[in-house]
């Protein structure tokens, strides 16, 4: 295990999981890069989303080391990287209260997108507040009942990728919808693996993931279909908005998705598939860029 200082900045900033960050920054860059391709991209409102954006994806992997940690989720015999709470990096009331103060931050930046896109979107930050607890806490936490790849769906791809491009254009349009969509189908491959990883402690935890409750081989097919989807998707602005490189960059998405799911698939179990985690998060930057590409250049 390795050796770090309790309570130290280097535990912090490895709790706050730094190589799963570019989930919340690639559909900000989407959303971005639609604004662009529809000649409403502002800088402003664009690095703020970005802030916001990585802030609560930093809260939700806090509260979820802490809530994870209090349920026995993460034990001993845990298959994925190390985690603060239960490696003793970081006492458990400290990472909570941690967590409640990058959610005040996150909040208080967020509020300066009120004077972009109006008072409405109050709403969504609390509702965005709330979700980055609900998902591990609470009397109904969402990750322990099968509705984390729907909350990855919303939080990852439909908010983001949409209100990015709302806050600059003002409107909620379908191409920010597609967008939205594929976006968010790649980045539920993250929690995908991840759970597919861990389905013999999560059920023995009563963690009932999607993996848990439908199987393993449902959740090696839904790997592979969420990549196919999401490609499936952009051929919408090729055929309806003319951006046909916003079509076709994203099929080179394709070749890595599909290696990774035939590695995961033949790997099937163990600590083995923690690399294929990082090169399902690496994949879904990879789609975005690509797709992010294809909508700049038309």
């Amino acid at each position: 295990m390795e050796d770090i200082k309790k309570n130290s900045l280097k535990a912090f900033i490895l709790a706050a999981r730094p190589k799963t960050l570019p989930a919340s920054i690639t559909p900000v860059i989407v959303g971005c890069s639609l604004a662009f391709a529809y000649g409403q991209f502002k800088w402003i409102p664009a690095l703020i989303c970005l802030v916001f954006a990585v802030l609560v994806q930093i809260v939700s992997n806090m509260a979820n080391d802490y809530f994870d940690f209090v349920k026995g989720s993460d034990d001993e015999e845990r298959l994925g990287p190390a985690r603060a709470c239960a490696s003793g990096w970081i006492d458990p009331p400290l990472m909570l209260r941690a967590a409640l103060v990058v959610l005040v931050i996150a909040i208080f930046i967020g509020l300066i997108l009120v004077a972009y896109g109006g008072w409405n979107l109050i709403w969504l930050g609390l509702a965005i507040a709330v979700f980055a607890f609900a998902y591990s806490a609470g009397p109904y936490p969402l990750a322990y009942h099968g509705w984390g790849d729907v909350c990855v769906l919303l939080f990852y791809g439909i908010v983001p990728v949409g209100f990015t491009f709302y806050v600059q254009a003002l409107s909620w349009t379908l191409p920010a919808t597609v967008a939205a969509f594929s976006v968010g189908l790649a980045s539920i491959n993250i929690l995908v693996v991840n759970n597919y990883r861990d389905r013999y402690g999560d059920k023995k935890s009563g963690k009932k993931t999607s993996v848990v409750i439908w199987g393993e081989k449902f959740a090696e097919y839904f790997y592979l279909a969420n990549g196919l989807v999401a490609v499936c998707l952009c051929s919408y602005f090729g055929a309806a908005e003319g951006l046909w490189w916003a079509t076709i960059l994203p099929l080179l998405y394709l070749i890595p998705h599909i290696q990774t799911w035939k590695a995961i698939c033949e790997v099937k179990e163990g600590k083995g598939l923690n690399k294929y985690l990082g090169k399902t998060a690496l994949n879904v930057l990879i789609f975005g860029l690509l797709l992010s590409i294809g909508l700049l250049i038309g």
